[in-house]
């Protein structure tokens, strides 16, 4: 009975603590305009490492560990808002329908992106690292297949969790704008 009367003590005082913080990325917009090569543009959800892909924000130790802390974390689920801020992007940037999968319309996609990051973390160095390769490839049209490697570095203004998120969404831009540049003139 004892035992019992200290768990239920535990979890009553597990659901006082108040809940985490969360942080939203900073949504920013490109200056870059396109002339789209294709119509329509499926992003395919964003591949993230493991430490990237959970809700605590993500950052390297001076000695090259990847730490986070558990007070605050991330508003969205990191793999849907990085496939979001990517989609945005390059809608703005190309102006025509560009859409995550799953395919909401009738028909394929004119063709499809795919980003797999490799790194996308806070660094030590005071620089959002974002590293990866991003593959672009026809499904309703005869489009020339392509695959390109990418490595951003965004300086932060410091190792506050603001300057983390907003050198993220400069990081994506800039993925973004790559991408953009193989599917518009």
């Amino acid at each position: 009975m004892l035992k019992r009367l200290m768990i239920v003590a535990a979890l009553g005082l597990a659901a006082c603590a108040p809940p985490p913080e969360r942080l939203a990325m900073a949504p920013l917009t490109s200056d870059l305009e396109l002339r789209p090569l294709v119509s329509s543009v499926m992003v395919r959800p964003v591949t993230l490492p493991t430490y990237a892909a959970l809700e605590e924000i993500a950052f390297e130790t001076p000695n090259g560990l990847i730490a986070s802390n558990a007070d605050i974390l991330w508003a969205d689920d990191q793999q849907r808002a990085v496939t979001l801020t990517v989609t945005r992007n390059l809608a703005d940037i190309l102006n025509t329908n560009v859409v995550p999968e799953p395919w909401p319309f009738v028909g394929l996609p004119d063709v499809a992106v795919d980003v797999q990051v490799e790194r996308i973390l806070a660094g030590a160095d005071g620089n959002f690292q974002l590293t990866g390769q991003f593959y672009v490839g026809g499904d309703g049209i005869d489009f020339r297949n392509s695959s390109q490697a990418f490595a951003i570095a965004k300086p932060m203004a410091d190792q506050s969790l603001g300057s983390i998120a907003t050198a993220q969404a400069a990081a994506l831009l800039d993925l973004s704008e790559q991408i953009a540049r193989t599917l518009g003139r």
